[in-house]
């Protein structure tokens, strides 16, 4: 290999117990620094790149290393790739910062693994049975907005919690569009099409309020404005440019039932809602938002944590709970 050519990356889905690797650049997703049971210090880590996550562990560590690790940026790492419980987990011998303004961050940046156009175009075949001309005029302006349609291709659904991947909130939209199709029939007194266009909107602000290019942080805009109030604005917006477009008025209940959905469908004052859910539709879009989220971060919190030999993992703040661990009953 020439100076001038570039190493292979090793794709964290290919990495398999015994490669050794040198030097290798991850994204760091999260890191903590935790005691064993003889007293020592141990960072525990996950890693990830455009093909899946890893945990790592290293033993012996320090304060110092610990802090010199970024809590979401690149990294080099040393060490070798073993297995425990059926997963691979890697053991970091070593660690160096990563300051070559060549390398591309977005390349690591962890992505769906399910098919972006694909589920693009099944969003778009729910959204199609709604029946309200004024929301699916709403519907449209967000649709031919370009830069609105690739920002939502490709923005995360959460930082860190859940759908924590390129094409996240694609995927996370579409679960919650899927669940809705299944509990509408049950319900025949909820207005679904407010449903189904308050579910696609829901999250929208996100394609602002979080950095989709180089990391996984807020914007300044996120920071200070939030993705809830962000769509609240963003759908004022459309609909005053209906009301120019068409010369006559939105209806203002309309828009005030769908501006309640997004300004509550945090459930909670505490959780960042404006507002509590005071209407069927917002209820619904509530927990369902709330159920696929919760359900995403259970299974996280299992993935994240098979170093554990206890059938229960770390403590999960955003669950407020430690989650049990089935499969570390099953005999091998």
């Amino acid at each position: 290999m020439s100076a001038t050519q570039a190493r292979p990356h090793a794709d964290i889905c290919d990495l398999q117990p015994g490669q050794r690797l040198d030097d290798e650049i991850y994204l760091v997703l999260q890191k903590d620094l935790r005691t064993t049971s003889n007293g020592s210090l141990y960072i525990h880590a996950v890693l990830a790149d455009r093909t899946g996550q890893l945990v790592a562990r290293m033993w012996n560590a320090s304060r110092e290393v610990f802090d010199s690790i970024p809590a979401s940026g690149l990294l080099h790492v040393t060490g070798r790739v073993e297995s425990y419980k059926g997963k691979p987990q890697f053991i970091i011998d070593g660690v160096r910062g990563v300051d070559d303004a060549s390398v591309d961050p977005s390349a690591f940046l962890p992505i769906s693994d399910r098919d972006i156009e694909q589920m693009w175009n099944r969003l778009k075949e729910i959204l199609r049975q709604v029946k309200n001309p004024d929301l699916l005029a709403l519907i449209a302006k967000f649709m031919h907005d370009e830069k609105f349609v690739t920002a939502f291709k490709r923005s995360p659904a959460a930082r860190t919690n859940h759908h924590a991947y390129l094409g996240g909130l694609l995927e996370h939209t579409l679960s919650l569009l899927e669940l809705s199709r299944v509990v509408l029939p049950r319900y025949p007194k909820v207005d679904a099409d407010l449903v189904l266009t308050g579910i696609f909107l829901h999250d929208a602000g996100k394609t602002a309020e979080l950095d989709h290019l180089t990391s996984f942080e807020y914007t300044n805009e996120g920071q200070l404005i939030g993705h809830i109030v962000l769509t609240a604005i963003w759908i004022a917006q459309k609909t005053r440019e209906i009301e120019l477009e068409s010369g006559r008025q939105f209806p203002p209940r309309l828009l005030a039932a769908l501006q309640h959905i997004i300004v509550s469908h945090h459930g909670k004052y505490e959780f960042g809602s404006p507002k509590l859910p005071s209407t069927a539709e917002a209820v619904m879009v509530h927990y369902l938002d709330n159920l696929d989220a919760k359900l995403t971060m259970v299974f996280n919190a299992i993935d994240a944590d098979p170093d554990d030999a206890s059938e229960w993992t770390k403590w999960v703040p955003a669950l407020e709970t430690r989650v049990f661990k089935p499969q570390a009953t099953t005999p091998d």
